[in-house]
């Protein structure tokens, strides 16, 4: 941004109030008006109508420079780096006009800084995923899977009386081995990898249905654009925490799901509905702004909007012709 250069704002005030005072004086020598000793009641009220005029003069002019910085001061106060766009007008060219285009300018940069860092900070929480998830696979899976051969060749052998123990230890490691599979599904998900975004979907609403009994339904486009790894994952990630949130708090009975285009293919959006309770009234938590954190990386816009009767609509919209993504 070019620097611009003029007076400062406190030699504007002062000119201000030095004009405001200089015409006061001469239209007050310019009327018949005279003044007596001792002032006469008269002329008190006289000048208390000429100061009044004055200092009303006054705070107009000032308010007209100055309001740029009440307007800055409450952007100040509720800016989000999350809610990327904020801007004040820049109007003018006075010192005002200077403050406020640095101040937007900083705002670009910080959304900028923090888009970037967010995205160093989630590939390295993808990457550390992808790392746990093997492992458990890898390891723990192995493990499992080596005690239930054993427990299940075991079986065969132990007497009667011990054979229902040995059948409930076989079961709990089955269960574990479940569970860690389950773990490990949601940590990568290999279905994205290796089957596409809508077979991931599919499976996130097929694996919410069977935790919950809610109802999903599912409406994907029949033709959807082909989409980078980073926008899938972004997709993913956001749809799961939705399902997610919605399993842990809504309570709801119906989920819908979508993803379709939008705008003749100008966009790609995904909707996660449901019937249950809302979220009026209640802060944005970590889940909430970790998917602000995952939209923004794409260029994408994250909405919410929720009814303490009607549940929550959750709203990924994800640009699909060329624009500013963040790096």
């Amino acid at each position: 941004m070019s620097r611009q250069v003029g007076l400062s704002l406190f030699w504007r005030v002062c000119l201000i109030n030095t004009a405001v005072f200089l015409v006061g004086v001469v239209l007050l020598a310019a009327t018949p008006a005279t003044i007596s000793s001792p002032v006469e009641a008269s002329e008190v009220f006289l000048l208390a109508g000429w100061l009044a005029l004055i200092v009303a003069a006054n705070a107009m002019l000032l308010r007209v420079v100055l309001s740029p910085l009440d307007r800055l001061r409450q952007l100040m106060g509720d800016v989000d780096l999350l809610r990327p766009g904020q801007r004040l007008p820049e109007e003018g060219n006075g010192p005002t006009s200077a403050l406020v285009g640095s101040f937007n300018a900083m705002l670009t940069r910080l959304e900028a800084e923090r888009a970037t860092s967010a995205g160093r900070a989630l590939a390295a929480q993808e990457g550390e995923r992808r790392r746990v998830a093997q492992e458990l696979h890898d390891e723990v899976g192995q493990s499992l899977t080596a005690v239930l051969l054993g427990l299940r060749a075991v079986a065969d052998r132990v007497p009667p009386d011990l054979a229902p123990e040995v059948l409930a230890v076989q079961e709990t490691a089955r269960a574990s081995l479940d569970e860690v599979r389950h773990v490990v599904r949601r940590l990568r998900p290999g279905v994205l990898d290796d089957l596409g975004l809508v077979s991931a979907l599919t499976s996130l609403a097929g694996e919410h249905a069977r935790l919950t009994g809610a109802r999903v339904h599912r409406r994907f486009s029949p033709s959807l654009p082909d989409l980078d790894d980073r926008v899938e994952l972004v997709v993913y990630r956001v749809a799961q925490e939705a399902l997610t949130n919605v399993a842990r708090h809504a309570g709801a009975g119906c989920v819908e799901l979508e993803l379709t285009e939008t705008g003749e293919g100008a966009a790609l959006l995904l909707r996660i509905a449901d019937d249950g309770r809302g979220m009026d009234g209640e802060p944005e938590g970590a889940g909430l702004r970790g998917m602000r954190e995952r939209a923004l990386l794409v260029g994408a816009d994250l909405s919410f909007s929720t009814n303490g009767i009607r549940g929550t609509d959750v709203r990924l919209q994800i640009p699909l012709v060329p624009g500013p993504v963040t790096p």
